[in-house]
């Protein structure tokens, strides 16, 4: 596994697509310096010797017929040769004996023809065969090309031979040697380059993946439950630093998650254990004490359904949070009358007005429509009236307004006069088991959960929500819906 795994590293992956890059360009080298640089040379001499050959006849038509001896005809052969020192210019009959430059005559008889470039009979045979158009051009060995053209009307004019032929031989020796010296450069140049690209290659991978080793090992330190690493570093490039914020910003809201985890718990644990002691102690208590007496009885019995009660509170928040947050609890929307559907959620608030002396004003603009789950917007309103009768101030005055605001949308606002939201708690009192520094008594039993489901509901709609609040002055939260 760790063999596997070692193959699959950014650090092996990056060294093999070095030495992968590095061969792929040393092979496109030598394919252009074997095959297609041969190829541009072998043209380019072809269309060399053409030229050449053209220029020659040019020349060689206006000077016929020719005389025996022209010597006109021998500086500029010479010429032609000076200005191409792989060439060797000559003129032929029709059986290939050369006749200029006058010159090369006598060495023509006395050597075999193959110095220097002298065309002997079958050489001169063979390129004749294969001419075509009245020229042509033949490769007669690795270091020797060869160009032949017939003259017409060429003739000379005191011996009456009447086929003249132009011949050129083209040494390219010098040229397949520099090939030669280019090849054994490039072998050289091609293990300098594997040699620097395993060097380039090993270097730069670790530069690259230090890293994300370093991130690594945070990480695992993080999952260990550390949440005082720290991810940020001078890295090298920019990705990497944008990964290291965000998983600082991850640790972050993780250690937040982590946290309120251990307070939940806490919390939770608490609100079960009270009910529990409480159900436990008086059921005691009927049974040791009050079982004959009707009115103890009575008394003790209904404290027991009163905490069993606030225990199933408390288990429902808890289940239909876990629900809605899991996405098992599937919205239901429809639309509905919101106004009429918050008249009838402030009417379970009524019993506060007429025993504990709150008010409850209400500004709702008549027939407003919304689309949403309905028994699901119950606990919104319900949650944020319960918040705000738990937390008004000494006046127990709450506003409830729903109005238009002219954008296509509903505001839904219910405003208490407490002392307010610090703004460094502002962002936290949506938070599960949120707990206000604020004394207060609560009139409406709550779990401490009715904000975190609030936001939960919310989310799921994609509504708008929040809270204003200065403190002093009390606090206002807010729901925005959209009008049908």
């Amino acid at each position: 596994m760790t063999k596997f795994r070692r193959l699959h590293s950014v650090n092996f992956i990056l060294w093999m697509s070095f030495l992968i890059f590095a061969a792929f360009i040393l092979l496109l080298t030598w394919i252009f310096q074997t095959t297609l640089l041969r190829v541009f040379f072998q043209q380019e001499t072809e269309d060399e010797l053409h030229s050449m050959g053209e220029e020659i006849i040019k020349f060689v038509s206006w000077n016929v017929p020719l005389t025996d001896g022209n010597g006109a005809m021998d500086v500029y052969i010479e010429r032609m040769q000076d200005e191409n020192t792989a060439a060797t210019v000559f003129l032929l009959d029709g059986d290939g004996q050369i006749l200029y430059p006058t010159g090369a005559q006598e060495v023509d008889s006395a050597s075999s023809g193959s110095d220097e470039g002298y065309p002997d009979e079958s050489t001169f045979e063979l390129v004749c065969s294969r001419m075509k158009d009245r020229e042509v051009s033949v490769k007669l060995s690795d270091n020797c090309y060869a160009y032949a053209a017939r003259i017409e009307n060429g003739a000379l004019s005191d011996t009456g031979i009447s086929d003249l032929y132009v011949y050129v031989s083209y040494s390219t020796q010098l040229a397949q040697s520099a090939m030669g010296t280019m090849r054994v450069q490039l072998v050289m140049i091609s293990v300098i380059v594997v040699f620097l690209a395993l060097i380039v290659s090993a270097w730069l991978s670790m530069v690259l993946t230090k890293p994300i080793t370093r991130i690594t090992k945070a990480a695992r330190r993080m999952a260990a439950g550390d949440f005082t690493v720290n991810f940020k570093g001078e890295f090298s490039y920019a990705e990497m630093d944008a990964l290291a914020e965000t998983l600082d910003y991850a640790k972050d809201e993780i250690g937040k998650s982590d946290q309120l985890q251990k307070e939940v718990l806490a919390n939770v644990t608490h609100d079960l254990k009270t009910p529990l002691t409480m159900i436990k102690a008086y059921a005691s208590m009927i049974q040791e004490i009050s079982g004959d007496n009707p009115e103890k009885r009575t008394k003790h019995t209904q404290v027991i359904i009163d905490e069993s009660d606030r225990l199933t509170s408390l288990v429902n928040d808890i289940l239909n949070l876990s629900k809605i947050r899991s996405g098992m609890d599937v919205l239901k929307t429809q639309v509905f009358n919101l106004s009429e559907f918050v008249h009838t959620v402030l009417e379970r608030f009524d019993y506060l007005t007429e025993t504990q002396g709150y008010t409850i004003e209400r500004d709702i603009e008549d027939e407003l429509y919304t689309e949403a789950d309905e028994e699901k917007m119950e606990q919104v309103v319900y949650n944020l009236v319960g918040n705000a009768v738990n937390y008004t101030g000494e006046d127990k005055k709450i506003v409830v307004s729903l109005r238009k605001t002219g954008q296509g949308t509903i505001r839904l606002g219910v405003r208490d006069t407490g002392k307010g939201i610090p703004p460094e708690e502002i962002k936290t009192i949506w938070d599960r088991y949120y707990r206000s520094a604020e004394t207060h008594k609560r009139p409406v039993r709550g779990t401490g959960l009715g904000l975190s489901i609030v936001k939960t509901i919310l989310v799921k709609h994609g509504f708008e929500y929040g809270v204003e609040s200065e403190v002093g002055k009390g606090s206002t939260f807010y729901v925005v819906f959209p009008e049908k």
